[in-house]
């Protein structure tokens, strides 16, 4: 008895009955584009004094600086954190990982007797394969040399059929073999299942944070702890089926959610938000700095202090950003003017680094405006063109899940890039095989140009057609373009019949724009002619 006193005397106090353990879970969790605000809450029940809660199953990745946290029933003191050296929980599993557990290793076994009988097949093989090989020796041996004919015909008789009934025993063993391991994939695929459910229940023997929260109260009490922290690991993608009614112009995106989470735990029945926030962008504008210019001799030696790789650095240093420590059930939509949230109105389970679970966020509902758009510089088919403007209160995120229809059949998947509140865009639902595009050059001429100018030119014709062979008129947007120059040496002159709608599209020098409706059956011609001349001696790049 006195050792045993002298072993508690040596424990550290949190160990004592003042210390209650408790084990927690994930209640709520916030995902952004890139990370999670997580939230977990654990009853409790005190007695009258001054206690520490412990919760010991924090995932061990816990950004514990993050961490907040909050009591209910009792007055809160000091909150301590560990991530290593954690006090061991309690061991006992839950139902499921012991079940999970025991379906492993029942199929092990059964794998396991199975594989034994189809090793016993293959030894009948083998044993026959040993036949064959003592029954070859032995007619090569010297024992047959003193015999007569008629002994010698029965040896070499007997040791045929021998043989060859050991040959056929090898071959029925093989077979047997064979097929008795094929008949074990199915049992295989389900040991393979077993153990993926198994590693999907992330039993509670990996490594785990630790927290320690101090409360005191004079009587004795029963509350709750509520414990927040960011995460990195964990996020949501967003999903679009993009469906254009081409008669109408309308567009549907139906929005969806793909959540995804490798904290080292499973989340079970939580309530999810999801966030447009994106707090692992940047989260402050940039700063700007005075310029200092100054003028000395060209041939003076740049000061060191004004060297481009110090100023550089200087600039780099001062620049760089400091670090800071079926009935779909469909989220509901807050706007507050600069993110959008939706709450999930159910709950959502999502496992470990396992599970990408789709939720549904709503549709919103657009006018487009269709256009075939022409690019025959580059294609030799128009593709159907949706102008979007985003009337909806809330951007379209970016994301490489979007699938677009066109009338009820699907066009193809592809990145869509990020639309703000109020943006346009321009989103392709595919090619028109019927608008064929041709760009042909019927006229070049390189060379000299006078006797006397010492000049060089190119002067260039462009002929682009669009021949509608469909049985319907296409509103056309026809893109194409002609050089453009920054020296005064190097003069550019063009013409283009018909004129162009627009010139200099989406301030792109050069780039020319025509619209026109191309009733069915018809073709259009444009015409480009540009003149270019430079000095004598220059080459043209």
């Amino acid at each position: 008895m006195r050792a045993l006193v002298s072993v508690l005397c040596l424990l550290p106090v949190p160990l004592w009955a003042d210390d209650i353990p408790l084990r927690s879970a994930v209640t709520e969790a916030t995902l952004y584009p890139q990370g999670a605000t997580v939230t977990r809450t654990v009853a409790f029940a005190a007695p009258a004094g001054q206690h520490d809660l412990i919760l010991t199953d924090l995932p061990q990745n816990t950004p514990l600086s993050s961490v907040r946290v909050a009591v209910d029933g009792a007055s809160m003191g000091s909150v301590t954190t560990r991530n290593d050296y954690v006090p061991p929980r309690n061991p006992d599993d839950s139902a499921a990982i012991k079940a999970a557990r025991d379906k492993v290793k029942t199929l092990e076994q059964s794998l396991r007797d199975a594989e034994a009988k189809v090793e016993t097949i293959r030894l009948e093989a083998q044993a026959a394969q040993a036949r064959i090989g003592f029954l070859q020796q032995l007619g090569e041996g010297q024992a047959v040399a003193g015999m007569d004919a008629a002994a010698l015909r029965d040896m070499v008789a007997m040791i045929g059929e021998e043989t060859l009934a050991a040959q056929k025993t090898a071959l029925d063993a093989r077979l047997r073999a064979g097929a008795a391991d094929r008949g074990l994939a199915d049992l295989r695929h389900e040991l393979d299942q077993a153990r993926a459910a198994l590693r999907a229940l992330v039993p509670l023997d990996t490594p785990r944070a630790m927290l320690a929260v101090a409360i005191s109260s004079e009587t004795a009490t029963e509350g709750q702890v509520t414990v927040t922290y960011s995460i990195n690991d964990a996020g949501w993608q967003p999903v679009y089926d993009l469906r254009l009614t081409r008669e109408t112009g309308a567009l549907k995106i139906e929005r969806g959610a793909l959540v995804r989470q490798a904290t080292g735990e499973n989340w079970r029945d939580i309530a999810l938000t999801l966030s447009t926030s994106r707090p692992a962008d940047q989260t402050a504008p940039s700063d700007i700095w005075p310029w200092l210019r100054r003028i000395m001799d060209p041939n003076a030696p740049m000061p060191k202090s004004l060297s481009r790789g110090a100023a550089a650095d200087a600039v780099a240093e001062l620049a760089a950003p400091q670090s800071e420590p079926m009935v779909v059930q469909q989220a509901a939509a807050r706007f507050d003017g600069l993110a959008v949230t939706y709450a999930y109105p159910g709950t959502v389970s999502v496992a470990s680094d396992a599970d990408r679970v789709r939720v549904a966020l709503g549709t919103l509902s657009l006018k487009a405006d269709i256009v075939a758009q022409a690019v025959p510089l580059s294609d030799d088919r128009a593709f159907l063109m949706a102008d979007v403007t985003n009337t909806a209160d809330e951007l379209i995120l970016p994301t490489p899940e979007a699938r677009f229809y066109l009338d009820g059949r699907f066009i193809g998947q592809r990145f869509l890039e990020m639309i703000p509140a109020g943006g346009q865009a321009d989103l392709s639902f595919g090619v028109i095989d019927g608008l064929r595009l041709a760009r042909v050059i019927p006229q070049r001429q390189e060379g000299d140009k006078g006797v006397f100018t010492r000049s060089s030119a190119l002067d260039e014709t462009v002929r682009i057609t669009v021949d509608n062979l469909t049985a319907q008129s296409w509103p056309i947007r026809l893109l194409d373009r002609v050089p453009y120059s920054e020296q005064e040496d190097l003069q550019i002159d063009w013409t283009a019949q018909p004129t162009p709608s627009e010139t200099d599209v989406d301030d792109k020098r050069g780039v020319l724009e025509w619209r026109f409706d191309l009733p069915a059956g018809d073709m259009q011609t444009v015409t480009l002619d540009y003149a270019l001349e430079w000095p004598d001696g220059k080459v043209l790049r």
